[in-house]
């Protein structure tokens, strides 16, 4: 669990750690939308040549991005699973293999992997946003783009200030999680036998102390808050000011083009291949 790089901060200079938090915010969410409007695995191969060009420009190593996959990798397999049994088939398209009511087609297979790379790659282009921006420029980010909802009395700064927090308690509950769980193992817990209903009941010691730590946590952020007299978005100032950049521009063009790209396939090519 402690590999787990899904809400931590890669500290490193490169061009994708120094554009502006609302460019990559928005360039995540078209590249979100180019992903599930490609019905293609071409249309997935542009969402992944983009990947891979903002994972060189990023500079954050590879593996550390692959470790992301680790906490959905179950979903990924069980989302297959389902797809390759649960699949229809086409008319005139035959088993590749049969028991009892389970059949395997060989559409099921390419929709169950045409769904592993959809995901494979949402969750990937997800965790590239959170190596490389950090969550006081994330809070800012949100902040601004939601900042059309305070016309109607919606509380933007608190609702992009939880979030943020909520991002950076990932890597501290998964820390405080893999302690938990060598403290158990030190007093004999058993988390690696047994079948699955009996690590279900070796897992429940584990989450009675993580939920208090995390209340325990909590409750010492809100009084270190107090301690320093947040007031929240009304007496707050901004040392910081959001300005667009060239850099940032070049990423806006960047994400058009990927996601005109995707909607060209989708029209010339459309249906899995």
């Amino acid at each position: 669990m402690a590999d787990v790089s899904f809400g931590q901060y890669y500290p490193t200079k490169s061009f994708a750690h120094k554009l502006d938090p609302r460019i990559k915010l928005l360039f995540l969410i078209t590249y979100i939308v180019a992903i599930f409007l490609a019905t293609t695995f071409w249309g997935l191969g542009v969402c992944a040549v983009a990947l891979l060009f903002c994972v060189i420009f990023s500079r954050v190593p590879i593996g550390k991005l692959l470790k992301s996959v680790k906490g959905v990798l179950f979903l990924l397999l069980f989302t297959a699973v389902l797809n390759v049994f649960f699949y229809s088939p086409k008319e005139g398209e035959t088993a590749l293999w049969s028991w009892q009511f389970l059949h395997i087609y060989s559409g099921g297979l390419i929709a169950a992997g045409f769904l592993i790379a959809r995901l494979f790659l949402l969750v990937m282009g997800s965790s590239l946003l959170t190596l490389t921006t950090t969550p006081v420029a994330l809070t800012d980010g949100l902040e601004s783009l939601l900042t059309p909802l305070k016309w109607i009395k919606v509380p933007v700064h608190d609702i992009a200030l939880i979030m943020s927090i909520a991002l950076r308690f990932i890597p501290i509950l998964t820390d405080e999680t893999s302690r938990i769980m060598n403290a158990q193992k030190a007093r004999g817990a058993d988390f690696e036998t047994g079948g699955l209903f009996k690590r279900m009941q070796a897992i429940v010691p584990v989450l009675i102390p993580l939920l208090i730590s995390a209340f325990r946590r909590a409750d010492e952020l809100g009084d270190a808050m107090d301690a320093r007299c947040y007031a929240g978005s009304k007496t707050r100032t901004k040392y910081k000011k959001l300005r667009f950049a060239w850099r940032d521009l070049v990423a806006s063009i960047f994400g058009l083009a990927m996601l005109a790209g995707v909607i060209v396939l989708k029209i010339m090519l459309p249906g899995i291949i």
